[in-house]
């Protein structure tokens, strides 16, 4: 049979028809018609949506509000940075900013040629790299420790006594650690009880950046032992059986079964630490900083307290501040991109 004769079907011939007389065929006039009904589909859906989860969306909106409140509004004092602002010439700080000279860079060419600035910057990196070294460890080795405990009371027990010390004040932290490392310490009575010189470790510059580490994983490390122990949690027995019933040891279930299970955690606290790199402790630091001196002890923090708060020059201050949060936004960048290659998720996704 030839090509002419192959009979069409009644729909291609109807839609021929609309064709010759002008018309679109029904396929185009349904395309618009089917991109309507998946746009109120999408409206019907975020109605089902927002109804079903209301209750949860209005118990997150006083969060959000001191969010905006606290966080996000003040970033727009950061223009403070750029002008000489001084807040007594008005009744009203807020309309100080307004009347306030612009001074345009000049308050960041006095920090980039300040010395003392670039002291600080090397002790807060220096302090960073021995806290993310000597500390960052100690919380996953003690949450598999405690992991590997049978007895659940005493899991509980160990648990509670880790995590005790990080609801305490870094005023009481200070006051222990100064009545045992202090001069009239137990230490150095101790060793004058015995005949020899005391010692104290609380006014040496030479140690105080170990010194400060140790407040930080006696303060801080049970804090991440709950996280491990969380991300611990959801590791399945099953897996830990069949690794025994292949024959694995303990130490071979914990480096192929654990640690992975910990490694996605693991990465985003090394990230979250990172983009925190240049925040190592203000009240911490302030409250030693006339034992050691600042030679030893002035971070940025400190830097921006001593030569900006303190001295009312708020320009200079908001203008080290701008500096610092731009290098931290920087290197959580910058760690969240090393997590990717990684294989990691980080803080976000790709």
């Amino acid at each position: 049979m030839s090509h002419s004769t192959v009979p069409r079907s009644r729909a291609g011939a109807r839609a021929g028809e609309k064709a010759q007389d002008g018309n679109p065929p029904d396929g185009a006039a349904a395309e618009p018609a089917a991109g309507s009904a998946r746009h109120g589909a999408g409206k019907q859906a975020f109605r089902l949506r927002f109804r079903r989860d209301r209750t949860l969306i209005l118990m997150t909106l006083p969060a959000v509000a001191l969010l905006l409140v606290f966080t996000y509004i003040p970033v727009l004092g950061n223009v403070v940075a750029f002008q000489d602002y001084d807040p007594y010439l008005s009744d009203n700080g807020f309309v100080a900013i307004f009347e306030s000279p612009w001074t345009g860079l000049e308050n960041f060419q006095r920090i980039f040629a300040d010395s003392q600035f670039w002291h600080a910057v090397q002790n807060t990196f220096v302090l960073f790299f021995l806290q993310l070294v000597l500390y960052f460890p100690i919380p996953v080795a003690l949450a598999l420790l405690i992991n590997s405990v049978v007895r659940p009371r005493v899991r509980a027990v160990a648990q509670a006594v880790m995590y005790l010390p990080h609801f305490f004040s870094w005023v009481l932290v200070v006051t222990v650690f100064q009545q045992i490392f202090g001069g009239a310490g137990i230490i150095a009575q101790t060793l004058r009880r015995h005949g020899h010189q005391g010692i104290d470790l609380m006014t040496d510059p030479g140690i105080f950046k170990f010194l400060v580490t140790a407040e930080g994983v006696w303060k801080d490390a049970g804090w991440g032992i709950i996280v491990f122990l969380a991300a611990l949690a959801s590791v399945s027995p099953d897996l830990y059986e069949a690794a025994a019933m292949d024959g694995a040891g303990r130490w071979r279930r914990m480096w192929h079964i654990t640690l992975p299970a910990l490694r996605p955690v693991i990465a985003l606290l090394l990230v979250l630490r990172v983009g925190d790199a240049l925040t190592v402790g203000f009240e911490q630091l302030l409250l030693q900083r006339d034992a050691v001196g600042p030679g030893a002890s002035e971070v940025l923090d400190t830097y921006v307290w001593w030569n900006g708060i303190r001295n009312q020059d708020f320009g200079y201050a908001a203008a080290a501040g701008l500096i610092k949060g731009v290098v931290g936004l920087g290197l959580v960048l910058a760690a969240n991109k090393a997590a990717h290659l990684m294989g990691e998720q980080g803080v976000y996704e790709k």
